[in-house]
């Protein structure tokens, strides 16, 4: 976490706290500040810190409104260091459903989270937000490859070609049926996968995105995304 960003988190609780209320908008910008840390054990420490050494500062001016503040803040900083488990936590599983943006979130969360290599599997991406994502890995030096469908590399938001006009290494599928898979495989220790389509439109549908840890499934969605690898054509 360098300096610049010590600076805007800082700057993001003093909002907060400028007039004495945590709206709706602040507490959404807050929780996407801290959102961005994820993976990085030292930099939620210093956001706790930091924190903490605001909450002192202010408290005598209003002591319960600053507790319910902090009690807040600190739970922003938990669910981002330990994504809630749903059943099976020797698994390492997190659950997001739609309709509504938790599938977006964790979805990002991931990504954001990635350190060293991201393989993306998936029919089609037109959420920018995702995208962004994506792009701010591989500027980070993810090594980030893409497997996607070749009919839909042109559609109307495709942001296909702009990742791969970016330098992600992208195949397509040529086949004549599609190539219909929803996964991601993170630091070669995580999988994202579900019925969730990396689009806008997929926070209005029921579906589901589910993040797993069981080194099997990994090791057999890794294979399954080495074989259409090597069988899918560079362009």
């Amino acid at each position: 976490m360098n300096s610049q960003e010590q600076k805007r988190l800082e700057a993001a609780l003093d909002a907060t706290l400028a007039d004495g209320q945590l709206s709706n908008a602040e507490e959404k910008s807050l929780r996407q500040a801290i959102a961005d840390l994820a993976g990085d054990r030292q930099a939620l420490a210093f956001a706790r810190n930091l924190a903490f050494r605001k909450a002192r500062e202010h408290i005598e001016e209003s002591p319960a409104h600053i507790l319910r503040w902090l009690e807040r803040i600190d739970k922003m900083i938990d669910n981002t260091a330990s994504p809630p488990q749903h059943g099976g936590t020797d698994r390492g599983i997190a659950l997001a459903f739609s309709p509504g943006e938790d599938g977006l979130e964790l979805i990002q969360r991931e990504v954001r989270a990635c350190r060293k290599s991201l393989d993306i599997c998936v029919f089609t991406i037109t959420d920018d937000r995702v995208t962004t994502a994506i792009l701010d890995a591989h500027q980070r030096g993810v090594a980030v490859r893409l497997v996607t469908d070749n009919d839909k590399r042109f559609d109307s938001g495709s942001d296909i070609m702009r990742m791969a006009r970016a330098g992600v290494p992208t195949r397509f599928d040529e086949y004549d049926d599609h190539m219909h898979h929803k996964f991601a495989i993170v630091d070669g220790k995580r999988l994202i996968t579900g019925s969730y389509n990396w689009t806008r439109g997929a926070t209005r549908n029921h579906e589901n995105v589910t993040v797993l840890t069981d080194n099997q499934l990994i090791e057999a969605f890794g294979k399954e995304f080495d074989r259409l690898w090597s069988d899918f054509k560079p362009r």
